[in-house]
């Protein structure tokens, strides 16, 4: 028996006996978590790349709520995204009833790639948070619900059947309202039905989630594992935290979650009116900036969310899995342009100086843009007004070397000032995060951006010189370095 007029789809997939875990809500969301970055690697892997005709680039479709779950630039260009809300501030709710008939186009298929489409919320289904993949080489639904006793459970299936059976519960509630659009979302859905599911698909994405898991404790001694008594041997600290230290990173994990979603579905609604033609040029102007907005603070909610993530962690995870070679120079071409923008903000200077050529480095290329920006983020935000940051790659061996350098401040009559720079005032909050009194912000503290670095196959380094303030070293390792990173990973932990 449905709890509505239609199955939601955790009822549809508990019918099916597919995979299933119910447990505590953290436990739960981390497991959503871990399975969509899964998903993204193996949508990453096995895409074809993406043309510049923007017909010919649509591989698959994905079908998501309460907001988008991938934020990669390759699968948005790739994939059809349609998103299903609840939220009331959603333009399109009362589609297609009172909307005039040419903005209709926003919300149907065949308009670019993002689209959004209502919930009614008195429907389960608005509870629940959920992905189908449709693709020419297998079909993945994921979701997260609340069962009757209070608990969360997290449910997933490959199986083709139970894709089309959850698809079947959504078309329904997209014929209700719009039975055009729903004729237009069933072909797309029936052209990605591949007969029998590969196994292969299905080994890949076991081998992503392992590597996306963190460690659990196998042995515990003491209150400690065999990895931590090395570990506190060594530092004098315990790597696992205490118990109170472990609820303050998992209440800023929950935090960072619930601030993320509402922006995505504001940024989503945003690039849709961009898309509208017939906009004032400051209305566009104006909706660049909210879009802007969200996109920064998105991206800082999700370093924020890795970060603790890393610390939930009981032992220090060997990230070797997932780092490969990656072309720096594709990530600084798209960074450079924003560091610059963030820097004019604040009424800061930046120059950038690149070798020649820049080598092939072993990282992740989903992470590395992140953390650099939000350390550029932090970094901009110390400094006072008037400040040069020269910003430096250059090649340090079998690594690669990025370093921020606060430059002398110039007087009027061009002279160098040789004042002692002050360093700015930080106060710990929580195990992760430190606040700035002068200028309100809140960011990761030292050992917290460290630990990201580390997880992305980097190191980083903060040194003071008196008259300039802090300077910031990234190591990066070279291609062909990346086994001894995986050994120099393996021996710390042993």
């Amino acid at each position: 028996m449905y709890k509505w007029i239609l199955p939601s789809l955790s009822e549809v997939l508990n019918n099916s006996q597919s995979t299933a875990a119910v447990c505590s809500s953290t436990k739960a969301q981390q497991q959503w978590r871990i399975s969509l970055a899964a998903t993204e690697n193996l949508l990453l892997k096995n895409l074809t790349t993406v043309s510049s005709d923007v017909n010919d680039v649509r591989q698959g479709l994905v079908l998501a709520a309460p907001a988008p779950v991938f934020s990669n630039s390759q699968l948005t260009q790739s994939l059809q995204s349609i998103t299903f809300t609840a939220q009331p501030f959603n333009p399109l709710a009362l589609m297609p009833f009172e909307m005039p008939k040419g903005e209709v186009a926003i919300a149907d298929v065949t308009a670019p790639n993002e689209s959004i489409l209502p919930l009614l919320k008195t429907d389960p289904l608005a509870t629940e948070q959920f992905c189908l993949v449709f693709t020419d080489k297998f079909r993945l639904v994921l979701v997260l619900a609340e069962e009757k006793d209070g608990k969360r459970a997290f449910l997933f299936s490959f199986d083709p059947e139970v894709a089309q059976q959850a698809w079947q519960a959504l078309g329904a509630r997209v014929m209700l309202s719009n039975p055009d659009l729903f004729t237009e979302l069933e072909e797309l859905v029936q052209k990605y039905y591949p007969k029998t599911p590969d196994y292969r698909m299905v080994v890949q994405f076991s081998q992503l989630l392992l590597a996306e898991l963190p460690e659990t404790e196998d042995v515990v001694t003491g209150g400690y594992t065999e990895a931590q008594k090395t570990t506190s041997t060594s530092s004098h600290t315990p790597s696992s935290p205490p118990p109170s230290s472990r609820s303050d990173v998992e209440l800023l994990q929950a935090f960072a979650h619930e601030v993320r979603t509402p922006l995505t579905t504001i940024r989503t609604i945003t690039r849709l009116l961009l898309k509208q033609r017939t906009l004032p040029a400051n209305v566009i102007q104006r909706l660049k900036i909210i879009d802007r907005e969200c996109t920064e603070q998105i991206d800082r909610m999700e370093l924020l969310f890795r970060a603790a993530e890393l610390e939930t962690s009981a032992t220090d995870k060997p990230t070797s899995t997932q780092l490969t070679a990656m072309c720096l120079e594709q990530v600084l071409h798209s960074s450079i342009p924003r560091w610059q923008e963030a820097a004019n903000r604040r009424n800061l200077t930046l120059d950038v100086i690149l070798p020649q050529h820049l080598p092939t480095v072993v990282s992740n290329p989903a992470m590395l843009d992140r953390v650099l920006t939000g350390l550029m983020e932090n970094f901009t935000r110390s400094l006072p007004a008037g400040s040069h940051i020269q910003v430096q790659v250059i090649p340090a061996g079998d690594q690669l070397k990025l370093q921020l350098l606060p430059q002398p401040q110039l007087k009027d009559s061009g002279a160098v000032t040789t004042s002692t720079c002050t360093p700015p005032i930080r106060k710990a909050l929580g195990q992760l995060l430190t606040f700035q009194p002068e200028t309100g912000t809140i960011s990761l503290n030292l050992a917290a951006t460290k630990h990201l670095f580390q997880a992305i196959g980097g190191k980083l380094i903060v040194r003071e010189r008196p008259q300039y303030g802090e300077v910031l070293t990234i190591f990066l390792p070279l291609e062909g370095e990346e086994k001894k990173e995986i050994s120099k990973l393996k021996v710390n932990k042993n």
